[in-house]
């Protein structure tokens, strides 16, 4: 398999873990097998192993019990050891009873799901505290249902392996981690509730200023955070690699009209998305669920493009960010063909196209920016007596200043407001 986005002088390190991937045909047109694997191959290389070998496998249904079939798994099991596997990754969700099965069928190589995958790589590069509990608190629900088994082996060497042994200090143990688990999952639970609050308060803060706000969207690896560098000349982390940014980072932005708001990037969003995350998330997505328009960004170059426009429209509807208004913005022309980006031009006549890498359209961005921020507001003309400074230093904190002008009677103001801060202004509007 070729992982996109592996760096070019890759080749594979026996220091590495190595990998057997395992995908699924269900005939899901938007996700070919191949393709979602593709993904999958990039996702075990971010957490540090190589991609050795693949199965796959097309089937009508799931297996309850192995989710492939007894005969698959033991092909699996024969190709993790062909190949001296540290790991098979299944590209979809096991339930635990699957899980535990494979875990006999396949013994001494780790049995992973897409989701303990992706959270793994979430526990890599969580850096604020925010981040770190969130991934914990996903980690842990994710671990506590498959629980169950962990300790088998001291319940069969204590007593004996007997069906009818339910009790003993395999069971206690296994209850003393559940419990455990519960009261870290109910403490994580309300640190973040205290962190969100903070975050909501900062939020109320940035709405109440009149600020435009702005979030950035997109597939993870579309190339938000290098689109947030080369607008705001910032230099925030920006790695090809998938979810090389997991926190929210708000950065000021000047737009061509002399209007600021507030740029927003956050974690990017992937196919199969566990909803584990996206609730563990969910304070830090309210960024996006709060902003005034979106910039979805989309990796032009990716032949799977238009299926991960629509993974993000899936997660935006989840957290009820799907009404916002929003801009599409086609990052990565350098990269692109002709006949793509022509194709693209067609399909979506709106959208903006960039090279947030070369610095390329972010002027006809910033104008469409900007254009949509009159679009969202009021234009009031003032005028605010010479004893009312207050309202010509909030106009310039909480609205944008079109024209000033003094007068015999006071300051002469044209203003653009937002609807939640046009009221504090209406007493002084000339009619």
């Amino acid at each position: 398999m070729s992982g996109r986005g592996r760096p070019p002088e890759w080749e594979r390190d026996d220091s590495r873990q190595r990998a057997v991937l395992v995908g699924v045909d269900l005939g899901n047109r938007d996700w070919p097998v191949e393709e979602s694997l593709a993904e999958l191959e990039r996702l075990v290389y971010t957490v540090g192993a190589d991609a050795v070998a693949v199965a796959t496998q097309r089937l009508d249904r799931i297996d309850p019990r192995t989710f492939i079939g007894p005969g698959k798994a033991e092909e699996v099991l024969q190709l993790a050891k062909a190949n001296a596997a540290d790991v098979v990754v299944f590209d979809d969700d096991l339930s635990p009873r699957q899980q535990a099965n494979l875990e006999d069928i396949i013994p001494d190589v780790r049995v992973l799901d897409r989701t303990g995958l992706i959270l793994d790589i979430f526990g890599l590069h969580a850096v604020s505290r925010e981040g770190k509990l969130q991934v914990e608190l996903a980690q842990l629900e994710y671990v506590l249902p498959r629980l169950r088994g962990m300790w088998g082996h001291l319940v069969r060497e204590r007593l004996g392996g007997g069906r009818g042994a339910r009790f003993g200090a395999g069971e206690s143990q296994l209850e003393t981690d559940r419990r455990l688990a519960r009261k870290r999952i109910a403490d994580l639970k309300k640190e973040l509730k205290q962190v969100s609050a903070a975050r909501s308060v900062q939020r109320k803060a940035r709405a109440g200023s009149g600020v435009y706000r702005v979030s950035l969207v997109g597939y993870t690896n579309a190339g938000k955070s290098t689109l947030l560098n080369a607008l705001t000349g910032d230099d925030v982390l920006a790695y090809d690699m998938l979810f090389a940014t997991l926190d929210s980072t708000t950065r000021k932005l000047t737009l061509p009209d002399g209007r600021e708001c507030t740029l927003t990037d956050t974690v990017g969003f992937i196919h199969k998305l566990p909803h584990g995350l996206v609730e563990a998330f969910k304070s830090t997505l309210d960024e996006v669920r709060e902003a005034q328009l979106l910039l979805h960004v989309v990796d032009g170059s990716h032949p799977q493009a238009e299926p991960q426009m629509r993974a993000v429209d899936a997660v935006l509807a989840e957290i009820g960010a799907d009404q916002t208004p929003r801009v599409i913005v086609i990052n990565k022309t350098d990269s692109m063909s002709e006949e793509t980006r022509a194709f693209l031009g067609r399909r979506y006549a709106e959208a903006v196209f960039v090279s947030a890498a070369e610095s390329k359209g972010l002027d006809e961005l910033l104008e469409r920016v900007a254009s949509e921020a009159v679009t969202g507001s009021r234009t009031l003309d003032l005028l605010v007596p010479y004893t009312r400074g207050d309202i010509v230093m909030l106009a310039h904190e909480r609205a944008h200043v079109v024209s000033e002008e003094h007068v015999e009677d006071g300051t002469l103001l044209t203003v653009q407001v937002s609807s939640d801060v046009s009221a504090k202004f209406e007493p002084f509007a000339r009619s």
